[in-house]
């Protein structure tokens, strides 16, 4: 072979090498004797979020640093020949960001003579600030049942209905739409019971992945997998307490067996451990569907959701609850006006007007960000307008219904004898109301779905009314 054929053939050899190590799922870091970073890949980069030009030909210790009593992992293979497996670091790029880490470190010899050191790593920041942020939660709650706002019969129903759920420890499944205060009722139930001493957890089974949710849910066994501690699951946190799991329907079949199962035996194990534990925690949780569409379309098992509903509460949308719009302003307006020390009195009749005949698809969450939104505009006015609104709120259309849809008028009902007292107007409405629900039923082969879109509700609430009026689904 040539000189020129054998430069080609190392070239060659070198591109292989730079094509794998850019490729390869894991960041490599490698330095020569005097610390200075020779092999710096594409992922390493992606974890570090720096550039190569900002580590390349660098000496590590300018670039990275460490908090006090913390070393570096490479340098300490370069400098003391040591070699370490699975080791977690924290450490700092030179802007500051915070970086976790798993890494494989060890040093690099030609003859007995070392000559550098590098480390294969896989990044753990994100997963690793999950859990800390789950696991040094207190658990406080704050809400109770006279932080429930509203009048209207529909939301007193369910208040009183939740009321009677304080007194077991049965488990509670709250129906609700995104945004109609489903933790606000969860926090209330704690509140109320024999469990307010101890702790209330809640966690959102849609904000983590799969395998970060399993671990948070029942702890780890050191060495279960790569930088794994021992660590209680939040049902160990929440001993003698609640748990309160929000969009249940987010979870995997997979999960949804596991907490199945951990319900029904009243015992847990943490992942990789041998050891069954025993729990006492009472189990609240969520979801901003219709369960039945949630179990047919396979979002939700059939036999969580018999175990989870022991107690069903369905939590009314704004829409329906309409009368407690002027209540809710009054407490959005006193609450932004306190916390951005203004003095906001109040929103216009045109307001009112608007406010009252929109539908309010994202409920109470939705009204309180618009008043938060129109306080923000407004400089000395006292009176929230039309122009405080948001803009992109203002310009939604409002969902009126056509009169032309109605399966029933009030002449309907009108008694055709003049003479005869008027009949008392809540039982008149509830009449009504049980006419109108059967029409549509007929329509429709009492099928729930389809019955409740044509009257212009979600199956939910139609099933809610059902139940009120004491009929069968």
């Amino acid at each position: 072979m040539s000189r020129k054929q054998n430069l080609d053939h190392l070239l060659q050899i070198q591109k292989i090498y730079e094509t794998l190590i850019n490729e390869i799922d894991v960041g490599v870091h490698a330095i020569d004797q005097k610390g200075r970073t020779i092999i710096y890949n594409d992922k390493m980069m992606e974890i570090e979020s720096m550039k190569k030009e900002e580590v390349i030909n660098k000496d590590f210790l300018d670039v990275f640093m460490f908090e006090e009593g913390q070393g570096s992992t490479l340098l300490n293979a370069l400098h003391h020949r040591k070699e370490v497996k699975n080791k977690k670091q924290t450490y700092f790029n030179n802007k500051g960001k915070e970086i976790t880490t798993i890494n494989n470190t060890f040093p690099v010899y030609d003859g007995d003579t070392p000559i550098g050191a590098i480390e294969v790593a896989k990044d753990v920041t994100v997963i690793e600030r999950l859990i800390r942020n789950n696991m040094t939660s207190n658990g406080n709650t704050r809400y109770t049942f006279d932080s429930i706002i509203g009048k209207s019969p529909a939301i007193q129903e369910v208040v009183e209905n939740t009321k009677r759920a304080t007194r077991t420890s049965s488990s509670v499944l709250i129906v609700g739409e995104t945004g109609t205060g489903k933790e606000l009722f969860a926090q209330s139930i704690h509140n109320g019971s024999e469990r307010a001493p101890a702790p209330f957890i809640s966690q959102n089974c849609a904000a983590m992945p799969d395998n970060l949710i399993e671990s948070l849910l029942f702890g780890t066994k050191k060495g279960a997998f790569t930088g794994a501690t021992d660590r209680p699951g939040l049902f160990e946190q929440a001993e003698g307490g609640t748990l309160l799991l929000d969009e249940i329907n987010s979870l995997s079949p997979m999960l949804q067996a596991k907490l199945l199962r951990a319900i029904q035996e009243k015992s847990i194990r943490r992942i990789g451990d041998t050891v069954d534990r025993k729990i006492n925690v009472r189990i609240l949780s969520t979801i901003n569907e219709d369960p039945i569409e949630a179990i047919a379309n396979q979002r939700l098992r059939k036999d969580l959701y018999y175990r989870l509903s022991v107690v069903s509460l369905f939590i009314p949308p704004l829409r329906e609850r309409k009368e407690d719009i002027v209540l809710l302003i009054d407490f959005f307006i006193k609450k932004y006006n306190h916390m951005f020390q203004v003095n906001v009195k109040g929103v216009s009749n045109e307001v009112l007007s608007l406010l009252t005949n929109y539908d309010w698809p994202g409920n109470i969450r939705e009204l309180e960000h618009v008043i938060e939104g129109a306080i923000n505009l407004m400089i000395d006015e006292e009176i929230i307008e039309v122009s405080h609104l948001p803009y992109n709120f203002r310009n939604k259309p409002q969902n009126v219904l056509p009169k032309e849809t109605s399966i029933v008028s009030v002449h309907d009902f009108t008694d055709n004898d003049q003479q005869k007292p008027l009949r008392n107007l809540k039982d008149f409405l509830l009449e009504a109301e049980d006419y109108y629900i059967n029409k549509a039923l007929e329509r429709h082969k009492y099928h729930i779905t389809n019955a409740a879109k044509e009257m212009g509700l979600s199956r939910q609430s139609l099933q809610y009314r059902m139940k009120r009026l004491n009929k069968d689904e």
